[in-house]
């Protein structure tokens, strides 16, 4: 994967681990903040989007 930049939601704090998300016109990169040089998701953005919508909606609240 190229070089991308990372971002944590606004909603992290300085110490929290969380999920990073990285885009660019192709793709759309998620990887653990805690190991940013292990695995890493990549989805379109279509797909991303997709998720997103749903998450929004409730669709994963437990």
């Amino acid at each position: 994967m190229r070089d991308l930049n990372w971002r944590k939601s606004s909603r992290s704090g300085p110490s929290t681990n969380c999920v990073e998300v990285a885009a660019d016109v192709e793709t759309v990169a998620v990887r653990d903040s805690k190991k940013p040089e292990g695995a890493r998701l990549a989805v379109s953005p279509a797909s991303w989007t997709a998720f997103l919508t749903e998450l929004k909606t409730g669709r994963f609240d437990v």
